[in-house]
């Protein structure tokens, strides 16, 4: 059940995080909204309130660990409780590993994976003591594959898969019941094309989503379903992505 839900949700500025933000509270959750850019992040706040929902926000980095916790905190002194966290936030600057783009590299594990575990460091010490919780990540099928250009990328989507899957069995051990969903979202509307520096690379990946690429609401779609499964029912991954692309 969505409704009176309170879900914080990272790199909610747009794309597949301001769908959501926007769906979820539409069904009557409580959205907690964390990323980089204010202006974006106040915008999208103003009009959920407007379209009457509920909705807060906090400028947050998600490679700062503090941010994380602070982004939780704001759930739980606003709303008096704490039951999803949709860790959202990503970079794609792809590139073939030969042009060493290092820095680029660094920003990718920084975000993609230690924005990751800094959000679940920040969430489970609520959602264990209150034997209830639900932890959401954003994978992508680079996390399912290999493509060329995408080798640091799909490392951090590919660690994303594991982590989680290692905290479902653990969570399901410790009898915290605590529930996990990893999304491997294919060619859909994001910005993420735009953190490409690589000419090539960025080439290629835009004729592919010029052709295939659907909205991110419809991975909010998917967000919505894996939270409103009744909480004794876990479904763990959802591969997501146009009809017509062949992976």
């Amino acid at each position: 059940m969505i409704k009176d839900k309170v879900v914080v949700i990272t790199g909610a500025s747009s794309g597949i995080g301001a769908a959501t933000a926007k769906l979820l509270a539409a069904k009557g959750a409580k959205v907690v909204l964390g990323a980089r850019r204010e202006a974006k992040l106040a915008q999208l706040t103003k009009a959920i309130q407007a379209a009457g929902g509920q909705a807060v926000y906090r400028v947050t980095d998600v490679t700062k660990p503090a941010d994380n916790a602070a982004l939780v905190k704001m759930a739980q002194d606003t709303f008096g409780r704490f039951d999803v966290m949709f860790l959202n936030a990503g970079l794609m600057p792809s590139s073939p590993l030969s042009a060493l783009k290092v820095d680029e590299w660094n920003q990718m594990v920084d975000v993609n994976l230690k924005g990751v575990l800094n959000g679940i460091a920040a969430a489970l010490p609520t959602f264990k003591a209150q034997q209830a919780g639900h932890l959401i990540t954003t994978s992508s099928v680079a996390g399912l594959k290999a493509y060329p250009n995408g080798a640091v990328y799909g490392a951090t989507k590919w660690a994303v898969r594991d982590l989680m899957e290692v905290l479902r069995m653990e969570s399901a051990q410790e009898g915290s019941h605590i529930r996990t969903a990893t999304i491997y979202p294919a060619a859909i509307k994001t910005e993420l094309l735009a953190t490409i520096t690589d000419p090539g690379a960025a080439e290629a990946m835009q004729q592919t989503y010029d052709t295939y690429e659907i909205s991110a609401e419809r991975i909010a779609d998917v967000v919505a379903f894996a939270i409103d499964m009744p909480e004794d029912t876990n479904v763990s991954e959802f591969t997501v992505g146009p009809t017509t692309q062949p992976w």
